[in-house]
């Protein structure tokens, strides 16, 4: 019985192998080219992008291990019950290789966050919202209330984190402290069974 496929000419032939074999790698179907996007969008595209900073996302993602690594290191050390003066000085030195990190890795989630923001996000925002809809979203981005708005953000975290420490500061100490000690004790029943 003959192989439906050898009956097409060689190089059709040929092109169905050629293109069964990126099917099977996986080459094509990621390097599908997104749809064109017109000309009057993709300007409110790249100016909802100038606007939101989405790479910001990139930066946190990258700053968040050290601040980990500090969250951490504190918690260890109390753990161990290390002496007040000597945790401070210990904490200050690893904040000095924490702040070392952040600075060379920073830059570096900045520069590549900026540049495949566009490729990625901007499919996206086509595919999600329409002309005039960006528009909105351009006004929306731009007002002088949103910067009014952002600029006090900080201070109403800090107002509404001073009023919840007040009210219950001592009672979540006590409960990060049982916590520690909880989990500290573990760690040491842990390390000494091995």
């Amino acid at each position: 019985m003959n192989h439906p496929a050898r009956s097409l000419p060689r190089r059709a032939r040929t092109a169905l192998a050629a293109t069964a074999l990126a099917l099977t790698l996986g080459g094509w179907p990621a390097a599908r080219a997104q749809p064109a996007i017109d000309a009057e969008k993709q300007a409110l595209i790249d100016r909802v992008l100038a606007l939101w900073h989405p790479e910001t996302i990139a930066i946190v993602m990258v700053q968040r291990p050290a601040t980990q690594a500090m969250e951490k290191s504190a918690i260890a050390m109390q753990t161990a019950h290390v002496p007040k003066e000597k945790m401070d000085k210990t904490l200050q030195d690893i904040a000095v290789d924490v702040q070392k990190y952040v600075d060379s890795a920073t830059p570096v989630a900045k520069a590549s966050a900026k540049k495949n923001v566009g490729p990625a996000v901007a499919p996206l925002l086509a595919q999600n919202f329409s002309a005039d809809e960006l528009r909105q979203l351009v006004a929306m981005l731009e007002s002088p209330v949103k910067g009014k708005f952002e600029k006090i953000v900080p201070q109403m975290e800090s107002a509404i984190g001073q009023r919840v420490q007040a009210e219950i500061g001592p009672e979540i100490d006590k409960q990060i402290q049982a916590m520690t000690q909880a989990v500290g004790t573990k760690l040491r029943v842990a390390a000494t069974l091995n």
